[in-house]
């Protein structure tokens, strides 16, 4: 079973990455580089603290910031448990695929996926009442992830299994946070 898993995983990667060209590479170099992001991230910033004022925003970042630190260190355990060549490190397949970047440390599961739904899943709960269209926060940890198929850095599984660690953590987080918040902002 495991062995199907595995290979359905490698031909949808393979698939996947293939759909790519030199033409695009460029971009894609830049969308899975986190500092590029930083415009988007100001602007989440920007609308959470206009609805949420000040304190509440440092509160909130404090959250995030725990959130990332936890979720990080759960994948670099499981990367490092499972020790799972990255596509791009894998002889069987990295002759047939794109390898736009490489990396030495292991693939799964993919820290970039689940960040980034931790932190999409954590602030849509928190949000989704101020804003009628949040939902399209969730693009992000999409294209975010997408990046790295794309660059023959993680297989599919490794990012899906990110999201739903992702989507865990963060849901988990907001529970605590919801806790926490009428301590310190009653009301």
């Amino acid at each position: 079973m495991l062995e199907k898993i595995q290979e359905l995983d490698t031909r949808l990667l393979v698939y996947l990455n293939g759909l790519g060209s030199e033409k695009y590479d460029n971009l894609w170099l830049i969308i899975t580089n986190q500092l590029y992001w930083t415009p988007f991230f100001l602007f989440l910033f920007y609308l959470i603290y206009k609805k949420l004022g000040g304190k509440q925003t440092l509160y909130l970042l404090l959250f995030i910031a725990v959130l990332i630190t936890f979720t990080d260190q759960v994948t670099n355990l499981f990367k490092y448990t499972f020790q799972r060549l990255r596509p791009c490190n894998n002889p069987d397949i990295n002759t047939i695929i794109r390898v736009v970047q490489s990396r030495k440390s292991y693939s799964f599961f993919s820290g970039h996926a689940a960040n980034t739904m931790a932190v999409a899943t954590f602030l849509y709960l928190i949000l989704k009442r101020h804003f009628k269209y949040l939902g399209f926060l969730f693009l992000w940890p999409l294209v975010f992830a997408y990046s790295r198929i794309y660059l023959g850095l993680h297989y599919p599984g490794d990012i899906l299994t990110g999201y739903f660690f992702g989507a865990i953590f963060g849901s988990l987080l907001f529970l605590v946070y919801r806790k926490l918040k009428p301590q310190y902002f009653p009301g």
